[in-house]
């Protein structure tokens, strides 16, 4: 076995359970992301905005990328709600 065999086989398990707490706290998760967003944004004044809501929607989609389950079966994440302005 290579080194990157090693590795996968000791991270599975650490990848499914962080995918089971992204399925059931994703909402949480999603709140939590944009919370920060508006803050940071509020600090630069703007300056960054369609940065930090390129990187909002990033961390958002791999928050529902670790929720799937079955190969693309949706878990149990709401839809997130409308960008603040």
């Amino acid at each position: 076995m290579g080194f990157l065999d090693n590795l996968k086989a000791k991270l599975g398990p650490a990848k499914e359970k962080v995918g089971d707490l992204a399925q059931q706290h994703g909402g949480k998760i999603e709140q939590g992301l944009d919370k920060a967003a508006r803050t940071v944004d509020q600090k630069t004044k703007g300056k960054y905005s369609d940065k930090i809501d390129t990187g909002t929607r990033k961390a958002k989609e791999a928050v529902d990328k670790l929720g799937q389950k079955d190969g693309g079966t949706p878990g149990t994440t709401p839809p997130p709600p409308p960008p603040a302005s």
